[in-house]
Parts: C-alpha cells; sequence; structure tokens
C-alpha cells in the first residue's frame, strides 16, 4: 500500500467521496428524524399507567441499549428477511441507527418531562384542560425545550456510528473509502474521509454548546 500522500489519488477519489457523503447525510437525516419520534413514543409509554404498556417498552429498550449496534444492523438486513419483507442496505441502516438510538432519546425525553415543574400540571388541571392537550400544549413544550442539547449530542453520535451501515452495503463516505482504497491500495481515501467527519462534526458540537448555553440564560 503506498503511504505518499498523491493528490491525483484524491481527484480519482472525490467524485464517489460526494456520493457517500450523500448517503451518510441521507442516513443521519432520517435516522435522527426515526430516533426522536419514536423515543418520545417509548418515553411516553414509559408513563402509561398500563403495565401490559410499559413492560414491554420497558424489555424491548433495554435488550436494544445492551446490544450492539452492529449486530442489530446484522439481524435487520440478514435475519429479518427471512420471516418478513426485506430492505435495501440504505432502509436498513436508517431503520437500525433510528431504532438503536431511540432507546436512549427516550430517555432524554423522559428526563425532560420529569423536569417540568409540578406547578404546571397543576395548572393544566385547574384549567381543566384534557389530557392530550395538557401533554401538546403545556408539557411537551416544556420538556423538549430543555433536552434539544442533549438530543443534538446524540446526532453527532450517530454521526460517528454511521459508518457501520457500510458493513451491510450501504456506501456512505466510509464504505466509498473502503473499496477506493481497496481498489487502489492506498489511504488517502480514508484521511479524506476521516477530516470530513471532522469538519461535520466539530461545527456541530459548537452549536449545541451554543444552544445550550442560549437555553441556561433563557431559562
Amino acid at each position: 500500500m503506498n503511504l505518499d500522500w498523491n493528490w491525483d489519488v484524491v481527484g480519482d477519489f472525490m467524485p464517489v467521496f460526494w456520493e457517500g457523503v450523500a448517503i451518510t447525510l441521507r442516513a443521519l437525516f432520517l435516522g435522527s428524524l426515526t430516533a426522536f419520534a419514536l423515543g418520545l413514543v417509548w418515553a411516553l409509554a414509559l408513563r402509561s399507567p398500563y403495565a401490559w404498556v410499559r413492560w414491554p417498552v420497558t424489555a424491548f429498550t433495554e435488550f436494544v441499549r445492551n446490544t450492539p449496534l452492529l449486530v442489530q444492523l446484522f439481524f435487520l438486513y440478514y435475519v429479518l428477511p427471512e420471516w418478513g419483507p426485506s430492505m435495501s442496505a440504505l432502509t436498513t441502516g436508517i431503520v437500525g441507527l433510528g431504532l438503536h438510538y431511540s432507546t436512549y432519546t427516550a430517555e432524554v425525553y423522559r428526563a425532560g418531562i420529569d423536569g417540568v415543574p409540578v406547578g404546571q400540571w397543576e395548572a393544566a388541571t385547574a384549567l381543566s384542560l384534557p389530557r392530550g392537550r395538557t401533554w401538546l400544549a403545556v408539557i411537551l413544550p416544556q420538556a423538549i425545550r430543555r433536552v434539544l442539547p442533549a438530543l443534538g449530542n446524540y446526532v453527532i453520535a450517530m454521526l460517528k456510528d454511521s459508518p457501520m451501515i457500510a458493513v451491510i452495503g450501504a456506501l456512505d463516505m466510509f464504505g466509498e473509502a473502503r473499496n477506493f482504497s481497496n481498489e487502489t491500495f492506498t489511504t488517502e481515501a480514508y484521511t479524506i474521509v476521516g477530516l470530513a467527519f471532522l469538519v461535520i462534526a466539530y461545527p456541530a458540537s459548537l452549536l449545541i454548546r451554543f444552544l445550550e448555553r442560549r437555553l441556561v440564560l433563557t431559562s
């Protein structure tokens, strides 16, 4: 493998690199939406007064949190199609990332909900607001505002885990770099991808810190 930096190799890699960037960002965006939506569902289910709702959700979230993401991706892509419809590699990656991180965002939401002052619940009750209206208009807006920085941190964590979708054939940045390097016996592609992750993740972390400070000042 040639370890000398070669700009010609970089030029050859860039077209497929941008394709990989598009796949990475697509998986990150859709995976984050899935994680945020399902996480809220799990958080609300865990607060249910009915044990038959809480217990299955608790068992599911604990199982997912305590098994590796890589194993879950293999299960969704190779095992699950034996029992039902199959998904493309990218769709499987999005579902896998979303399901895995939804179990973590559920705890974030739950902490945010628990952090809403009791007086807000009492005020909603005094105004005779319906339960659904209380959640949508009073509790959730305050809870989500409190947990936005934590949710942002999980987006960055998801970005760093996104190369795992390459093992099932979704050619994100890392997948494209791996294929290119195996074909050309060069290392430039891995270097470019490493820098790309830094360029994406570092500004995002700064934005999250800024958002966290703003929320603290306005709370």
